[in-house]
């Protein structure tokens, strides 16, 4: 059945648009072989609870999108900014995210990273001592769950460390207390401007340094680094700096193509917002890859670029708005609305460009589904 549907265009005239078929991606399948992959899931609001000045979480909605991508053959990185941390997700609700999140995991065997930070201090300056009290009663409640955790970058260390050597020494405490190897993060201005001049400098080299000091101190006890500065060059270069055994994890929504696939001197593997809503076609491709299908692998992930590019264009962090509105739109939830009022935060001529650019690569599963809501919301704006 042919399905069409009427969309604006930047000028304000319209025009009709016919939704191709699904593309024939499995729904299911074991994870990759050769690549360690994390999608960062988004939590699904109760819409009835929900509003600008807060709101709540739908518990059995959200744990059915993680159980999705393990389905998939995807690990879940929960607890981080997709999941709308310090942007709306109340502070009381972290914790029974985690509990939920890793309880439904031991039912199926899937895999789990989660992030721990510093959130319930209050904004702005603290001492370094309290900051890591605050990393540490989050990181002992993940350990007790039976969790490994990503140290997520912390916007009260930003504000109130002094220098490179701050960072060293908060990261030394952590990393011991800790009782299995972590991942660090470092997310740049981009994705968090609160984050500028994170560890100790705003420039880069300098920064780059004082976290390959800092692996290279505590090798034995890092699993990894997640790096979300949108620089492929930058990447590459820290990549082929790492000891031996530690992974560079891409957040690089922009260029995870190549930097996934990588070269002859190592490859990136994944801890991404972008394959929430791209998990189908993520968790494939990557399974060709693993069984050395390069042209397969890069037939089916590189056309998925321009989408996860408009998802992730200025300002980058209201990413997560395109992430909930692919999931209304591919009937993964019933309703577009988030924690805070965060559903207002892109313009419609942008959630129409997402629309489109999923459409291109056949990623709404259900095109009449995706019709009848893409229409509704058009209409609720007077197009149409």
């Amino acid at each position: 059945m042919t399905v069409s549907v009427l969309l604006p265009r930047p000028d304000g005239s319209t025009y009709r648009r016919r939704l191709r078929a699904p593309a024939a991606v499995p729904h299911s399948g074991p994870a990759p072989a050769t690549r360690k992959v994390y999608a960062a899931a988004h939590v699904v609001a109760d819409p009835l609870r929900t509003s600008a000045a807060g709101g709540a979480v739908d518990w059995e909605a959200t744990l059915a999108v993680r159980r999705r991508l393990w389905r998939l053959g995807l690990g879940v990185a929960e607890a981080m900014d997709t999941a709308q941390r310090g942007a709306g997700l109340p502070a009381d609700a972290v914790g029974e995210l985690t509990a939920r999140t890793l309880a439904a995991a031991a039912e199926v065997g899937g895999e789990v990273l989660v992030g721990v930070t510093t959130d319930q201090l209050p904004a702005g300056d603290s001492t370094l001592d309290a900051v890591c009290a605050a990393y540490t009663a989050q990181l002992e409640r993940v350990q007790r769950l039976g969790g490994r955790a990503v140290l997520m970058a912390s916007r009260q260390l930003a504000a109130s460390a002094r220098g490179p050597g701050d960072y060293l020494d908060v990261y030394r405490r952590l990393c011991e207390h800790s009782e299995r190897p972590v991942v660090l993060h470092w997310l740049g201005e981009a994705f968090d401007p609160r984050l500028r001049g994170y560890w100790g400098s705003t420039d880069i080299d300098a920064a780059q340094r004082t976290v390959l000091e800092l692996i290279e101190r505590h090798a034995d006890r890092i699993d990894g680094i997640k790096v979300s500065l949108l620089d492929a060059a930058r990447e590459v270069a820290l990549r082929r700096q790492l000891p031996a055994g530690v992974r560079l994890y891409t957040g690089d929504d922009l260029h995870y193509v190549d930097l996934i696939e990588g070269d002859a001197h190592g490859h990136s593997d994944a801890l991404l917002g972008a394959f929430g809503p791209l998990a189908p076609h993520a968790a494939e491709a990557l399974r060709r890859l693993g069984s050395g299908d390069r042209v397969g692998y890069r037939a089916l992930l590189a056309p998925t670029l321009p989408l996860s590019r408009t998802l992730f264009e200025a300002p980058t962090y209201h990413y997560k708005t395109g992430v909930t509105w692919l999931a209304y739109l591919s009937g993964l939830q019933s309703h577009f609305r988030m924690l805070g009022g965060l559903e207002s935060a892109r313009g419609l001529l942008h959630l129409v460009a997402l629309a489109e650019r999923a459409d291109d690569i056949g990623l709404l599963p259900e095109p009449e589904l995706a019709a009848e809501r893409l229409t509704g919301y058009l209409r609720l704006h007077g197009i149409g």
